[in-house]
């Protein structure tokens, strides 16, 4: 697990607002980078470039182009000089306001001091931005909506793709839930996405997957939880391919949306499942 600091800097955001939602917990450190010893040539990508890479750290710098505050989410491969791939990593830096810049940081992975030292680089392997007012919320003080809605990592195989989507009444009301939640495909740019076929549960798709389920009233109490779950294939055949990797959800047609990122590769096959809410066990 890699540690990561921002920088100090005019403009820029505070070490104890990073934030990291994927694997890699970010977490703050006073140690200021070296000075670079190497080129900073893993690129730019969607308001994201690589500012420097040292044998202390590698700086990078993510630009919020949008019009209100945005969670922005960086993988980033961490390469030896030779190209070699020694880890792979995710940032996410909250509430970065329109215009403005933050500053972060990646350390070389633990136990490579050796290829570290002949050199490394980092090259950004995708970015994803959403709403602050949207980011999902699996931990942390519970939302304003009473709500936490997030995605899982998924699971993929043999082209199939299998999405969980996670809520839990983290309030002081029940929530009722009946039949399915409502979603919104978008593209890299945020816009709608057309001629995808949402269908109702996953049987069309694939069984076995735990899409299956009857849609069924929930009520849903205080500490309870519930799953939908997204199936699709990626198979291609004749025609575009077609890309979401944003999915605006809502749990009920009146909750306040989600906006989550499993990266939607529908290939050309036009559709996508989605599971009823069905109970699942756990406390918030």
């Amino acid at each position: 697990m890699l540690a990561a600091a921002l920088l100090a800097g005019c403009g820029t955001q505070t070490a104890q607002q990073a934030r990291s939602d994927g694997p890699a917990t970010a977490s703050a450190s006073a140690r200021p980078c070296a000075a670079p010893r190497w080129p900073a040539d893993g690129g730019a990508q969607g308001g994201v470039r690589i500012a420097s890479t040292g044998a202390a750290c590698a700086e990078y710098e993510v630009t919020n182009t949008g019009g209100e505050p945005a969670d922005v989410t960086v993988a980033f491969s961490l390469l030896s000089a030779a190209g070699e791939a020694m880890d792979t990593v995710t940032r996410t830096l909250p509430a970065i306001a329109p215009g403005a810049s933050a500053k972060d940081r990646i350390d070389p992975p633990a136990g490579s001091r050796e290829r570290v030292g002949a050199g490394w680089r980092v090259k950004i392997i995708t970015v994803r931005s959403v709403p602050t007012s949207e980011a999902p919320a699996p931990a942390g003080p519970c939302p304003p909506s009473g709500l936490r809605l997030w995605a899982d990592e998924g699971d993929a195989a043999m082209g199939l793709r299998v999405v969980g989507l996670h809520l839990r009444n983290c309030g002081t009301a029940a929530v009722t839930l009946d039949g399915y939640p409502q979603l919104q495909l978008l593209d890299l740019e945020h816009r709608p996405v057309d001629g995808v076929s949402v269908l109702r549960g996953g049987a069309a798709i694939a069984t076995g997957t735990g899409a299956d389920d009857p849609p069924q009233q929930i009520a849903l109490r205080p500490g309870e939880g519930a799953r939908s779950t997204l199936v699709w294939r990626n198979t291609t055949g004749a025609g575009e391919a077609v890309n979401a990797p944003y999915v605006r959800v809502r749990a009920t047609p009146d909750a306040a949306p989600v906006t989550v990122t499993p990266d939607l590769d529908l290939g050309t096959t036009g559709r996508l499942g989605v599971g009823a809410w069905v109970r699942e066990n756990g406390a918030s």
